[in-house]
């Protein structure tokens, strides 16, 4: 609740930091915060349009830290379907009878009340988009075989849970491709000062990837691509019912080869990862700067895979003579998707939204640099530099004891890693297999050797 009331406080740059002000006058710098079911107070601001007034607000007992936004918000009396207060008389009479009583009775504009309503949802709704990847976090569940199951997931809005009744089959290899989403995240930032660390609690990236910074960027790319990637390739082990091989490639090829064989659905996968994972952003409609950054990152992921789809053939024939030769269609290894990825992060474009007649789109802060595609990514603030550790900031653990590279001059070298701190040395006890040997038949047995190195880590 303290962070709903910081929000509202805050949420335009003309907000003051006054708290409740009392009947002489003075303000005692706190606000009402009592979630027991009982009214709330929260000062709503803002440039003209926002006067400095109270407003009361009826809030549902929101004493538990875990209750997700969209529960939040549609349980709230607050947050119907936001009304019209031009058309609904019944929207009118709810809107004033809201207002707070004299001395401090004042007028709250309809359009105050649906300007919060709206930055809150934004907010929000699109910075916790990724909440799903806390399914790689439930191994110990087991399969996912029953719709009840669906409803007891946590990370899922209520348009995912439906999602997942419908297409329960599936959710087996959404789980797989957001563990797959993690494991690629760390592995392509194993060498960064933020290493895709991985919390117990939502969002698993902490509240690094909330904000709209190009490390969001990957990490919203990757993990679209990722369900892409597991679900296609459910589909082509046949786990699932609702689809196989993609039977649309057949015939002979230009080059006189035979499509047979099973070709990766991946129309199927990337059409699933479009309604799972972009829900959130779609459901509301959302055209936000973070909901269109989302939704843009989102596509740009799948696209990494799509791009590299490869043809893959094998020869039939006297002693492999090869006089047939039947080809299919194969998605990429998913290391070269996330390869992909990597080097579009590292060329991602600073991005702004601007109206171009009736529609919001993003378009490059810096008006020298040319407009992005469709599969670069996109980011709307810098990053912060992750040098140190940041209790207030969950995700931010800082590079004190990261190991580094004493000789490279790159990102993983220790003057860079450190931020300058200094790094300590030490030796360390390597045990590697050597001396390997085949033995008939049929196995190989190694030596163990035992050498020392030094191993440097941040101060």
């Amino acid at each position: 609740m303290q962070s709903l009331t910081a929000f509202l406080t805050t949420s335009h740059p003309s907000c003051g930091s006054g708290g409740a002000r009392g009947r002489d006058g003075r303000t005692d710098g706190r606000t009402d915060g009592r979630t027991d079911g009982r009214l709330v107070r929260t000062r709503l601001c803002s440039g003209r349009a926002w006067p400095k007034r109270w407003m009361r607000m009826r809030w549902i007992n929101s004493s538990s830290s875990s209750s997700s936004s969209s529960r939040l918000l549609s349980s709230s009396p607050l947050f119907p379907s936001v009304p019209n207060p031009d058309k609904d008389s019944t929207s009118r009479d709810y809107l004033h009878s809201q207002r707070v009583s004299p001395p401090h009775r004042a007028e709250m504009t309809e359009e105050c009340v649906l300007r919060c309503v709206l930055m809150l949802c934004c907010v929000l709704l699109s910075a916790n988009a990724s909440n799903w990847l806390y399914l790689a976090k439930l191994s110990s569940v087991g399969s996912i075989r029953d719709e009840e199951q669906c409803e007891r997931l946590r990370g899922l809005i209520q348009r995912q849970v439906q999602i997942c009744k419908r297409s329960v089959e599936v959710m087996d290899a959404v789980r797989r491709g957001a563990q797959l989403a993690i494991d690629e995240c760390q592995f392509q930032f194993r060498n960064r000062r933020w290493n895709c660390s991985t919390l117990e609690s939502m969002p698993v990236f902490g509240k690094v990837v909330t904000q709209g910074t190009r490390e969001a960027a990957f990490v919203y790319a990757i993990s679209a691509a990722s369900v892409a990637f597991a679900v296609t390739r459910a589909c082509s082990s046949g786990e699932l019912e609702k689809c196989g091989c993609d039977h649309n490639v057949h015939g002979v090829s230009p080059e006189g080869f035979q499509w047979s064989g099973c070709s990766d659905n991946i129309a199927y996968g990337v059409a699933f990862s479009q309604s799972f994972v972009d829900v959130r952003e779609r459901s509301k409609g959302q055209s936000s700067s973070r909901a269109l950054m989302n939704l843009h990152n989102n596509e740009a992921g799948r696209k990494a895979i799509l791009a590299h789809m490869r043809v893959e053939c094998k020869c039939h024939g006297v002693s492999g003579s090869c006089e047939v030769k039947t080809c299919w269609k194969a998605m990429p290894p998913f290391r070269k998707v996330g390869n992909v990825i990597k080097e579009k992060f590292d060329g991602a474009t600073e991005v702004e939204q601007r109206k171009m007649g009736s529609a919001k789109v993003l378009v490059p802060r810096n008006s020298q640099f040319k407009p992005h595609t469709d599969e670069d990514l996109v980011y709307l603030e810098p990053s912060p530099d992750f040098c140190d550790h940041d209790p207030r900031t969950p995700g931010m653990l800082g590079t004190v004891g990261r190991q580094c590279n004493r000789t490279s001059k790159a990102i993983d070298g220790c003057e860079l890693m450190c931020c300058g701190r200094g790094f300590q040395t030490q030796q360390v006890e390597v045990v590697d297999r050597c001396s390997c040997k085949f033995h008939w038949c049929c196995y190989v047995k190694c030596k163990q050797c035992r050498k020392m190195e030094e191993m440097h880590t941040c101060r």
